[in-house]
């Protein structure tokens, strides 16, 4: 029998559980008992001593499409222990998993078949890479003796490329074709040491279609793996908190810093120090907090340049982010004099943006960094002694009565008070102007109730993925989302097969309205970016969900309330005023300063 202790895995709790400890004391140990296939009289196959495999490395869900060359995975999945749950796209499985396993902490399998399968669920698994999910995906291959003889959706080196697909980089971290069943073990240590890691972790297992049902003559030996997250020497430590001290800092949070919450907090109040935060970092220091001076990148706060050129910090302390283009636009404005203490557990990440900055740089475990600098400073009271500091602008417009068309300010100030603040809902904005005004004007005061993807950033990911989170969230998670990103690939058939409670919210102008704000800001005009007005509410409908369509102001709230009350997958469908400008100028200004303007 394989065994894994449940302390491996609730050493890295859930980035979307708010109360969560740091995971700075808990080093990820992973023992696995030996599982000989010699144990029962009947046989195993390679199929169910690679579920077995799964179930123990701590695997709760597998999502997937069918197809008849993973058939033998897929009916093992379906009865054992994990719960299988049939998608209708392996994209959609791709995006679901990623936000499962960060409602969850824990590892998700997606699984395809041959050929387009695997293809389809690529754009999904880079995403997960990007968000440092851990997923492992299971795909079948051609067999062996069938390969280069045009087998239906043959997938090998004559038909599929092989490098970055079935090899280790740079989609996967480890992938690798399982040819015999003798290769199981050296499989399963991978896997085990992958998972073991405090960062994200996405393999690839492509399984022949004839070795899927092969029997296993080969047994698992025990493992024994223990990951301890790297951190700073004493004496590191001490020379940043010796250099924090001597001048004015500012800290700027990042999604790597989710789990370092209540340190951070303590840091801030001991220092005096303002804090700003990345769009995918929002609620990790809380928004209403007097020291929070914004959001930085895209669509965020005024306030934050506001802040650093006029209270111009020396240096920035920099805690778990990449410092990409939507979240500091490369904008030298936000280099301080003396430049960042760069904090990552990947060592690759500090100086990378900024290569011209000053950067110390850092590798370590956020929580444990903090923690071990907040030795150096004394509780004491700051609140007194800090001066007012910029704070992000928002303007309150009361729903009109009248039957005009919903302006997205007052759609999100509703939504703040109805989802953020009156449920324990996660909230998730969809690529385009959705996360524009989510990222600008919702505020969240707790760490894990908003996710956004701002890296690889692929239209189609929170349209699907919301089916994940809401199926692993002890709650609801609310998608806010584009009519294009739904039109092009939900999961409503999804949600309502298993009855997952979870809800769109559309803005539904006509348009891909980024695409046309952003081309008329670059002096592009007149191209084509038409989408005929669905009507979501019947689509919802039409699958066996459930829907309302806004198309006053005033109908906002109970419309949400609805939503929220509702056991049904719920759509909706908001007729938004396309024309309010959405506050993506920061990005199109990027854009232009790298050659994209007529």
């Amino acid at each position: 029998m394989l065994a894994i202790p449940e302390t491996t895995f609730a050493a890295f709790p859930s980035a979307l559980v708010a109360d969560k400890s740091s995971i700075a004391d808990i080093p990820s140990r992973l023992a696995l008992d030996k599982f000989s296939p010699h144990q029962d009289a009947a046989p195993v196959s390679v199929a169910s001593a690679i579920v077995k495999m799964l179930e123990n490395l701590g695997v709760e869900y597998a999502f997937g499409v069918s197809g008849g060359a993973i058939a033998p995975i897929w009916y093992t999945l379906q009865h054992s222990a994990i719960q299988l749950r049939h998608f209708r796209h392996e994209a959609g499985a791709a995006f679901a998993a990623t936000e499962a396993y960060f409602t969850s902490g824990r590892p998700v399998v997606v699984f395809t078949t041959t050929g387009p399968g695997i293809t389809n669920a690529l754009t999904g698994l880079l995403t997960a890479r990007w968000e440092d999910a851990k997923v492992i995906f299971i795909s079948a291959s051609t067999s062996a003796p069938k390969r280069g003889r045009w087998a239906l959706q043959e997938t090998s080196n004559y038909t599929m490329p092989s490098s970055g697909i079935v090899t280790s980089e740079p989609i996967f971290h480890y992938a690798t074709t399982l040819e015999s069943n003798e290769e199981l073990p050296e499989v399963y240590r991978r896997l085990a040491k992958g998972l073991a890691k405090p960062n994200g972790f996405v393999a690839h297992l492509s399984v022949p279609t004839n070795i899927q049902a092969d029997v296993v003559k080969t047994s698992l030996t025990p493992v024994n793996l223990t990951s301890t997250p790297p951190t700073a020497s004493a004496e590191v430590i001490s020379q940043c908190a010796e250099l924090l001290s001597a001048d004015k800092f500012a800290i700027w949070v990042g999604f790597g810093a989710r789990f370092a919450a209540t340190e951070i907090r303590q840091l801030a109040e001991r220092t005096g120090a303002a804090v700003m935060c990345s769009p995918r970092a929002k609620g990790i220091f809380p928004e209403d907090h007097p020291q929070f001076v914004g959001v930085t990148g895209f669509a965020g706060h005024e306030s934050v340049l506001k802040y650093l050129q006029e209270s111009r910090p020396v240096r920035t302390l920099v805690l778990g982010t990449r410092l990409g283009e939507f979240t500091s636009f490369w904008n030298p404005a936000m280099v301080p004099p003396r430049g960042f203490v760069h904090v990552d557990i990947d060592p690759e990440v500090p100086g990378t943006a900024y290569p011209s900055a000053e950067t110390i740089a850092i590798q370590s475990e956020v929580g444990i960094f903090v923690k071990a600098l907040l030795k150096h400073f004394p509780k004491q009271e700051t609140s007194s002694k800090i001066p007012p500091l910029p704070r992000p602008e928002r303007t309150l417009i009361n729903p009109s009565q009248d039957n005009c068309l919903v302006q997205p300010e007052v759609l999100m100030n509703v939504l703040q008070r109805v989802i953020v603040e009156g449920s324990n809902a996660i909230v998730m904005a969809e690529g385009g102007n959705s996360f524009a005004w989510a990222i600008n004007l919702l505020r969240f005061i707790k760490p894990g109730r908003f996710r956004v993807s701002t890296g690889f950033g692929a239209m189609g990911h929170f349209v699907t993925s919301v089916v994940g989170a809401a199926l692993t969230h002890t709650g609801k998670a609310v998608a806010i989302v584009g009519d294009g990103a739904m039109l092009m690939n939900n999961e409503v058939s999804t949600a309502v097969s298993y009855q997952i409670p979870a809800v769109w919210i559309v803005l539904n102008d006509g348009l891909y309205n980024m695409c046309h704000q952003g081309s008329q800001m670059q002096g592009y005009k007149d191209m084509d970016v038409n989408i005929p007005q669905a009507d979501f509410v019947m689509l919802a409908r039409s699958m066996g969900g459930d829907g309302i369509r806004v198309e006053r102001e005033s109908d906002i709230q109970a419309a949400l309330e609805l939503a929220m009350a509702s056991t049904k997958p719920f759509v909706v469908d908001v007729i938004i005023d396309s024309s309010r400008l959405a506050p993506i100028g920061t990005r199109i200004s990027s854009l232009i300063s790298q050659g994209a303007k007529n």
